[in-house]
């Protein structure tokens, strides 16, 4: 398999050694002055990265997406399956698909759903689009698994930010309450009280977060109003508490979402 990456940062980087690793042909094109992974043949014109690809995997920035996809369109050989990787939303992953489709070329809208360091090749994946079933079979060929969730772009990234949501929100409230415990001199105290939550935490405990709200939101509400004034007291700005608190004043008006039942719950 001939594979072509767009981008050798971080992720791209690692990608694209994997699969060298692998005994995939890679070739690489990135304009910036960053590292040539080991095994990956580095060239200058994004048309030469393209040239015999069966798969070309672009792992940009969302804002340069766009530009990824356009700067070699017309050299990509039309049966080649373009997979883009960035953290683009979903209306700029439909339109990628539309100016690939006016190639008629398969397009992937791929969202990673775990960090690539430490999982490489190997990060869990969703995939939509055109090209979804042909990357998931090229990925497959060479022991990689993705889950082609459906033949509409866009529909990956949806996922992949609902999921953002939580995950990028929970590290920026965790990020807060240290802070403030570090100046409360509690910081090795919270830490080991959130790691024993954490740890023990599955679907019940998930859903006692969303169910048990709506009907002590008025209560919550006092308690993070206070948890408010105690941060500003400690010297922290207290953005994200501030923010629960404007939740919970939401939820005391317009309730929570249903919690959907557990697998093995009978539907109602």
């Amino acid at each position: 398999m001939n594979v072509a990456v767009f981008g050798l940062g971080e992720a791209g980087s690692r990608f694209a050694a994997d699969l060298a690793g692998l005994g995939v042909t890679v070739v690489g094109f990135d304009p910036a002055g960053v590292a040539t992974p080991s095994g990956v043949q580095r060239v200058d014109d994004p048309a030469r990265a393209v040239a015999g690809a069966q798969l070309v995997i672009a792992l940009t920035a969302a804002a340069d997406a766009p530009q990824a996809l356009a700067q070699a369109l017309s050299a990509i050989p039309g049966d080649a399956v373009y997979a883009d990787l960035s953290t683009a939303g979903a209306d700029l992953k439909r339109s990628l698909a539309a100016t690939a489709a006016d190639r008629e070329m398969p397009f992937a809208d791929v969202a990673l759903m775990a960090m690539v360091p430490g999982h490489g090749l190997h990060t869990p994946s969703l995939a939509s689009g055109s090209g979804a079933a042909a990357y998931r079979a090229l990925l497959a060929a060479v022991g990689v698994t993705v889950e082609a969730i459906s033949d509409q772009a866009g529909d990956a990234a949806t996922r992949k930010l609902l999921r953002s949501a939580f995950m990028k929100g929970l590290a920026a409230v965790v990020i807060e309450a240290m802070a403030a415990a570090e100046a409360a001199g509690q910081q090795q105290w919270l830490w080991d009280n959130l790691v024993e939550e954490v740890t023990a935490a599955g679907e019940p405990w998930l859903s006692r977060l969303v169910s048990g709200t709506g009907p002590h939101a008025q209560r919550r509400l006092h308690e993070m109003e206070a948890s408010v004034a105690l941060l500003t007291e400690l010297g922290i700005d207290p953005l994200m508490t501030r923010s629960t608190v404007e939740s919970l004043r939401r939820v005391v008006r317009d309730g929570v979402p249903a919690v959907p039942p557990a697998p093995d719950d009978p539907a109602d």
